[in-house]
């Protein structure tokens, strides 16, 4: 006897949404799926996808939400305004987006009390790793629940970077790690290299000097690359989201100095370049904008 597939819903159609949806209906998954947005709405459903006019009439009709959403505060918004009201017990929520910790472990807490299942399942590897089925899904929730729904996290991101990291929070736990190894990483090589071409010497010679040899140098050789090609006002360090973690330190008790200098040093610029779809202040700007002309002491 063949066994039913679970109806999904599927809660924000952008650059991760809309292949996670393609990849679930391709693996014969019944996939009803909402967003503002009508193009990507259209695509999901020549994709094979039913559309849904409103979250609650998606709710209604399912076993299992999901949301890829652009923003923690967007998630927490559709969760309390659009989902909690209109869940039953029974079904599962799962997040695919970066939310805030404490917020995520406060939600999950109010879904329960309804006999709803809540996963944090926030990913690394952009729309090519869910394309290429080589996604990293940082998993956060009960184990019996999170093993009950791996054959759909298979089906969206592949077998190999799958991690149940823990109770649920420790998805987005994790997803902090990735997030703020790649934002210090990424001002720790911009800083170091701002220190040289501060000094008067050409990114270009730089580059050249220190080589390509050893991981640390591969990565600033390549962030170095980055800025001979102009393109060093756009080297990211996550300063959208750097919030989400300061306030999950505070929440939790602990000092995150590093990030908390960054995010400071970085709100205070001018919003020159986009990240993440938003304006965002550049770092290497702010690092290489030299008020004053240094003068010869000697």
């Amino acid at each position: 006897m063949t066994k039913q597939q679970p109806t999904i819903g599927f809660i924000g159609l952008g650059a991760m949404g809309g292949p996670m949806v393609r990849n679930l209906v391709a693996a014969g998954y019944p996939v009803s799926s909402f967003d503002l947005d009508q193009a990507r709405l259209a695509a999901a459903v020549n994709a094979g996808a039913q559309a849904a006019d409103t979250i609650a009439g998606l709710v209604a009709e399912v076993d299992i939400v999901m949301t890829s959403l652009p923003s923690s505060h967007t998630f927490i918004v559709v969760a309390e305004r659009d989902l909690l009201p209109h869940v039953r017990s029974g079904q599962t929520i799962i997040d695919f987006g970066t939310t805030s910790l404490p917020k995520t472990r406060e939600l999950a807490a109010a879904f329960a009390t309804k006999g709803v299942d809540f996963i944090d399942a926030p990913v690394s590897g952009g729309p090519s790793g869910v394309e290429q089925h080589q996604l990293y899904l940082f998993l956060g929730g009960e184990k019996v629940v999170v093993d009950r729904h791996m054959d759909l996290f298979i089906a969206i991101g592949g077998p190999d970077r799958i991690t149940h990291c823990g109770a649920v929070g420790a998805g987005q736990a994790v997803k902090g790690v990735n997030q703020l190894m790649m934002g210090l990483g990424n001002a720790a090589y911009l800083e170091a290299l701002a220190f040289g071409v501060n000094a008067g010497v050409d990114a270009a010679v730089i580059k050249e000097a220190l080589g390509n040899t050893g991981r640390w140098r591969a990565d600033l050789h390549s962030t170095a690359g980055q800025i001979v090609d102009g393109k060093g006002e756009t080297v990211g360090v996550k300063f959208r989201e750097l919030p989400y973690f300061l306030a999950a330190a505070e929440a939790l008790g602990f000092p995150l100095p590093l990030t908390e200098h960054l995010y400071n040093i970085c709100d205070e610029g001018e919003r020159v370049v986009i990240d993440d779809n938003r304006p965002a202040p550049s770092f290497w700007r702010e690092l290489t904008q030299i008020s004053a002309t240094p003068t010869n002491n000697g």
